[in-house]
């Protein structure tokens, strides 16, 4: 099987696109009624190794820490 871009590092998630043949969409579904990024978009960033809190706001917030990071 051809490994899927997500770059999601959380293997034992139900949503993980290596766990089902759905695409990225549970994922999404799951993020937008949490209030919560994918990791996937925290990754396009920086990588975002040892964050626990995905909420919009700290997205925000690590964003505007680490735009100059890259």
């Amino acid at each position: 099987m051809e490994r899927h871009f997500c770059t999601c590092s959380d293997l034992n998630c139900p949503s993980h696109p290596c766990n089902h043949n759905e695409g990225c969409d549970p994922c999404i579904k799951k993020n937008l009624e949490l209030g919560e990024v994918p990791s996937c978009i925290w990754n396009n960033v920086l990588n975002v190794t040892g964050t626990t809190d995905y909420s919009a706001e700290n997205f925000a917030k690590f964003v505007v820490e680490n735009r100059n990071k890259q």
